[in-house]
């Protein structure tokens, strides 16, 4: 018994002198121990993996530094076995006994939530590689993020999804923190791009394996085949097993896992790889390294060495990750130079808990703000913490093939998806597939998913359509009289028909069904009709469909493939040529006025030009103004016959003629083709004028046209509806008055089929368009991801000629009808803007003709306009009898020059000739007594005989 307290005792001697020692050595350096925890789930690979990338880390910071270092960190682990209390229970202990200045982990975002909460209270950094987006560094200032936040690989995925145009996808998630924290930043992602989260399926970690298969089965009946799954690989080995059971990895699927996992997938088993076939992955980018490929052979022989019974696993950016932690806590804890001080305990110890009693850390925050500033290039890139968190730029991009995974391309937020990591600079911002390296979807195939399916073995595709009666051509439903299965017909299902059985690269099965009550009668409206989709009774509706902006709110529409617009029915006046005053049309007011204007004015002006040349614009004032109008008015049938001596009024003549010549062949052809056209024109021309003389207005029952008139302001009682064409041609012929209607408005298409008749084309005719739509088109869910594909068969349909085709077998042949033939060119009156330049060349004519004139005369009378021994009202006088006076013209003076060849003996009291040059003038006296004038004989003698020479010459 002595012998064993003598062994006890020597033992402790031993650990006492061997303690004493290390310190003694510790002291001797110089070094300060920093205690800091270790907090990993040391039962699964990526724990074990961390620990030793951790202690590698430390082992190369300090061997690197061994003669600069003042601290070395001793590291204080413990196993948090992968549950949250057992971490939190960790964390505390550290606290407590160890007093540790930081803590690295934990690796899991349900643990470190909790644990950031301790941090904060103790002042205690907590640098962790949980990626969760609701552990925001920002809202938590101990909280350190050594990895990326998983929010930053929402770009890259919603890239994938945009550059192969998939407008749907699922979202599949682990119902932890994990799981549902990505969900809200992935949604609004995915919006961005127009593509919608159709479901999200949160999956539970402890669910069975016959819960997995009853969500995938559910999965089957969704039209959507573009999944995203975001879970972590102790559930994904589950749950992609169960996805190759009941065949959903095969043609027409698309699967996408999230960044963890793709990390992670060395850690899965050859079998659920073997499951995973085609699928698409994202995880953050490595670039590679000497000083990397080093690391991993060194780490690799150590892993080895620590977990022998682990063969099959290789370094992954996490183990980065906590390597360039744990590097970086170092550099900060050199830098801060944290001294001996440990935690501050409260003044009073008493009544509180073991955790109220830790204290804080005095050097905590200097730690901290130390870890925020290290930036350094680390194993897994550039190290350098914004907002508390690594930043990520570059994703790998990369297809399960064979035993792993084969790189297919990168993102980067400088110039989206490539394959090639390394661009130009001028690169732009792409997300094309083309940009991508080829891919192996699941089933082995090459081609790229359309992302979603018809769902097999289950219902087809619902078609409703909408019930009526009257005009059949463009959809009739029936019911076949023994099986009572739907029949629908016309002119919109045979389009329909032809997109989807023959247009359509891929097979979509449907069936029709009536919109109607049990009786068969309509169950409502278009609108109502189109609602059903909403309500998700029907998957489409065809037919007679207008694409109106309200009921876009509710359903998308394909493009349109008819014709758009609503115009108006209305009846042809037939009266045009009973009209007395019908020879009056053709010329509007303001161009017959202009007319008389100018015929009163070239008459006039010929007239300033002749009368003192001419003796036919001489005479007694009334004969001059009857000349006045009877020349001008002559002209119009060319039968003036007046002699025209000046040069002037010949020119001024011959530019009038010309007009006339213009005028009456204008008039003489408008009134032809009012004569024989007029008739059809239309009885209305404007609805509002139908609501301003408070007429009736027809519309197709069931049709949206009601709600167009109640938003024109249109009095409804005023209204009437109607079903067939029988109906439109016995309420337009009857009008207003007798219980009918002066208008009916439909849609265009329905319009052009009624007027195609010949029944109806002699008595009525189209106004409008008079509102426009976008014509018909196939109503389907909001963000159906048939739309597009549809939208582009009609395309294809229409410019294909198949269009023209079956509306030649519906409609016929256009109806050659004369009648409306001749009611679109209709003849409108003349007005003055056709003939502007017509006139001003005429005005142009006569006023340079009158001014020529008035300023030779006013020249020719220069003396009287000298004289200053007159008044201007003498003077007016004065010119105006000398313009009245008769000038001889150049015939007249050929004929007095051959008689004033002969001497003539002139007695001396014989008085002068009255006609005379205006150079023989003699000098003008005027008195104030008569205002008249008289002349003074001139002081030379007059001899008894004078021999008269007279030369006049003729003036214009």
């Amino acid at each position: 018994m002595q012998k064993q307290w003598l062994l006890l005792l020597l033992v402790m001697s031993c650990y006492y002198n061997i303690v004493q020692l290390l310190g003694a050595q510790n002291a001797s350096t110089g070094l300060i121990e920093v205690d800091v925890g270790l907090i990993l789930d040391l039962d699964n690979i990526v724990g074990k993996m961390s620990r030793t990338c951790i202690y590698m880390a430390l082992d190369d910071f300090y061997a690197l530094h061994d003669q600069n270092h003042t601290t070395r960190i001793v590291l204080h682990t413990i196993d948090s076995k992968s549950d949250v209390v057992e971490a939190a229970s960790a964390a505390i202990d550290l606290l407590k006994n160890f007093q540790v200045q930081a803590i690295l982990g934990p690796q899991k975002s349900t643990q470190a939530d909790f644990m950031i909460d301790i941090g904060k209270k103790t002042q205690v950094p907590i640098i962790s590689q949980a990626t969760s987006p609701t552990l925001s560094p920002s809202d938590n200032p101990y909280f350190i993020r050594g990895g990326q936040n998983g929010s930053s690989q929402v770009e890259p995925l919603a890239a994938m999804v945009k550059a192969f145009g998939w407008r749907e996808v699922v979202l599949i998630y682990e119902d932890t923190n994990f799981g549902r924290g990505i969900g809200p930043y992935l949604t609004d992602s995915f919006l961005g791009i127009g593509t919608q989260v159709r479901s999200r399926i949160a999956m539970s970690v402890s669910a069975t394996d016959d819960h997995i298969l009853q969500e995938l089965n559910k999965l089957k009946t969704f039209q959507t085949r573009v999944f995203v799954v975001h879970v972590l690989p102790s559930l994904a080995s589950r749950f992609f097993l169960k996805v190759k059971e009941v065949g959903m990895m095969s043609k027409g699927y698309v699967w996408i896992i999230t960044d963890v996992l793709t990390i992670l997938l060395d850690s899965l088993d050859a079998k659920v790889i073997n499951s995973m076939q085609g699928v698409l992955g994202v995880k953050p980018y490595v670039p590679n390294s000497n000083k990397l490929q080093n690391f991993t052979q060194r780490w690799r022989k150590r892993f080895r060495r620590e977990n022998p019974d682990l063969d099959r696993f290789e370094l992954n950016v996490l183990g980065l990750w906590a390597y360039d932690s744990a590097t970086a806590l170092a550099m900060a804890v050199e830098r801060s130079r944290i001294g001996q001080s440990k935690f501050k305990k409260p003044v009073s110890t008493n009544n509180l808990t073991d955790f109220a009693a830790i204290g804080y850390s005095e050097m905590g925050p200097g730690l901290l703000q130390a870890i925020k500033k290290t930036k350094f290039r680390g194993l897994s890139g550039e190290f350098h913490l914004v907002d508390g968190q690594l930043q990520q730029s570059t994703f790998q991009i990369v297809n399960i093939i064979g035993k792993g995974e084969t790189e297919i391309g990168f993102w980067a937020r400088e110039y989206g998806i490539s394959k090639n990591k390394r661009l130009p600079f001028n690169k732009n911002d792409t997300n094309d597939k083309e940009d991508l390296e080829a891919i192996i979807w699941p089933g082995r195939l090459h081609v790229v998913p359309k992302g979603w399916e018809i769902p097999t073995g289950e219902r087809k595709l619902r078609v409703g359509v909408p019930v009526k009666s009257g005009i059949d051509e463009f959809i009739k439903v029936e019911r076949h009289p023994q099986t009572k299965a739907v029949i629908a017909t016309g002119f919109c299902i045979d389009v329909f028909k032809e997109v989807m059985d023959h247009t359509l690269p891929f097979a979509v099965p449907y069936e029709f069904f009536p919109f109607e009550t049990p009786n068969g009668e309509p169950a409502g409206d278009y609108n109502d009709l189109v609602y059903q989709i909403y309500l998700g009774k029907y998957d489409a509706v065809v037919g007679d469909v207008t694409i109106l902006a309200n009921r876009s709110n509710f359903v998308d529409f394909t493009l349109p493939f008819t014709e758009s617009s609503v115009a108006m029915i209305v009846r042809i006046k037939d009266d045009g040529r009973k009209n007395a005053w019908i020879f009056m049309k053709p010329l509007k007011m303001n161009l017959w006025l202009t007319i008389v204007v100018f015929f009163v004015f070239t008459g006039f002006v010929v007239w300033v030009l002749e009368h003192r040349v001419n003796k036919e614009f001489r005479g007694p004032p009334g004969k001059q103004v009857g000349i006045i109008f009877w020349f001008s008015f002559s002209t119009l049938v060319f039968a003036h016959k007046e002699k025209l001596i000046s040069n002037l009024s010949r020119f001024v003549v011959i530019v009038w003629v010309f007009v006339v010549l213009v005028l009456t062949s204008s008039y003489t052809a408008n009134l032809t083709s009012m004569l024989t056209v007029q008739k059809l024109q239309p009885s209305v021309t404007d609805i509002r004028d139908l609501r301003k003389n408070g007429e009736y207005v027809g519309y197709h029952n069931g049709t949206f046209l009601k709600g167009l008139l109640k938003r024109e302001e249109f009095n409804l009682p005023k209204s009437r509806h109607y079903s067939t064409f029988e109906q439109y041609d016995d309420a337009l012929s009857r009008g207003s008055k007798n219980g009918g209607v002066a208008a009916i408005i439909h849609e265009l298409p329905y319009v052009r089929l009624f007027l195609s008749n010949h029944k109806y084309c002699t008595k009525y005719t189209m106004v409008g368009p008079i509102y426009m739509t976008a014509g018909f088109g196939f109503a389907f869910p909001k963000g159906s991801p048939l739309v597009p594909d549809i939208s582009r068969a009609i395309l294809n349909v229409t410019e294909g000629g198949k269009l023209t085709q079956i509306q030649r077998q519906w409609f016929g042949q256009e109806a050659e009808c004369a009648e409306q033939d001749g009611a679109k060119t209709t003849s409108d009156s003349l007005n003055l803007k056709s003939f502007k330049g017509l006139f001003l060349v005429a005005a142009t004519s006569l006023i340079s003709a009158l001014i020529i004139s008035l300023s030779t005369f006013l020249y020719d009378n220069r003396v009287i306009l000298a004289s200053n021994e007159s008044s201007i009202w003498q003077k007016l006088i004065a010119m105006a009898k000398n313009f009245d006076e008769e000038e001889v013209n150049s015939y007249d003076a050929s004929k007095k020059t051959n008689r004033a060849n002969e001497v003539m003996v002139v007695p001396a009291n014989c008085p002068q000739s009255p006609t005379r040059n205006n150079s023989q003038l003699a000098e003008w006296n005027f008195t104030d007594d008569d205002q008249g004038f008289t002349t003074t004989e001139n002081s030379t003698p007059i001899h008894e005989t004078i021999e008269i020479v007279e030369t006049i010459e003729a003036k214009d």
